[in-house]
């Protein structure tokens, strides 16, 4: 099971900034999973929540108008660029786009300029991988119609019927599903995998229950503490 650590290893680090990504890498996470808004003018950066600390909304600013420990997206994937020369590391970028946030991106261009900076990286060359996830499906859509060659993910926070859930995921050529942990059962992996589907569980901190996520087929966990699920698997 690969540990892909939660906006970086953000119980070391300030989350989704620099520094959380490196210490990431620095405690051999499989991988990171991080957020992506867009500002005023356009520049694609890494913030989950769609307001700053004070209150600004992101999309209402430039990108030299936000704090310095907020990065751009280009900034986080040279970071991960250098660490996967020997070994895969996953990037999991996740597109925020809720209806009732101020940046919603109802035409997805979040989405559009996430698959141009993906198709341009060429991180598949040095043994990376990317993955776009969101709770958006028609935001992951637009990644699949630009270039189904990028491989997407349907974030959900609960799971009423696994079967139709697999079913929609992959009618709609997604290849993996990211469910919260509490809504993460064998019957929805076992139904997944049955199909060729990934299930990369969130978030989860507790020992024991990564070692649950373990047992049951999970095929990662998405964690604020990259370093004690490498211990729980017995990969510390």
């Amino acid at each position: 099971m690969r540990v892909i650590a939660h906006r970086g290893a953000s119980a070391a680090e300030r989350e989704n900034t620099l520094e959380a990504f490196r210490a990431a890498v620095r405690l051999n996470a499989d991988g990171v999973e991080l957020d992506v808004r867009r500002t005023a003018n356009d520049v694609l950066v890494v913030h989950h929540d769609a307001h700053l600390p004070g209150g600004r909304a992101i999309i209402d600013l430039h990108d030299d108008e936000l704090p310095d420990w907020v990065p751009t997206l280009a900034e986080v994937m040279d970071v991960c660029r250098d660490p996967v020369s020997e070994r895969e590391f996953v990037v999991n970028i996740e597109i925020k786009s809720a209806p009732g946030d101020p940046d919603y991106d109802a035409e997805h261009q979040v989405s559009a300029a996430v698959a141009g900076l993906v198709m341009g990286w060429g991180m598949g060359d040095s043994g990376g991988k990317v993955i776009v996830s969101s709770f958006d499906m028609e935001a992951i859509n637009r990644i699949r119609a630009i270039d189904p060659g990028i491989p997407t993910a349907y974030l959900t926070f609960e799971v009423l019927a696994p079967e139709l859930l697999v079913n929609r995921v992959v009618a709609a050529g997604h290849r993996a599903i990211h469910p919260y942990f509490a809504s993460t059962s064998r019957a929805l992996i076992d139904a997944a995998h049955a199909q060729g589907i990934e299930v990369n569980v969130w978030t989860v901190n507790d020992p024991d229950q990564i070692a649950q996520m373990a047992a049951i087929g999970a095929d990662a966990v998405i964690t604020d503490v990259p370093d004690v699920a490498r211990e729980v698997l017995g990969r510390g």
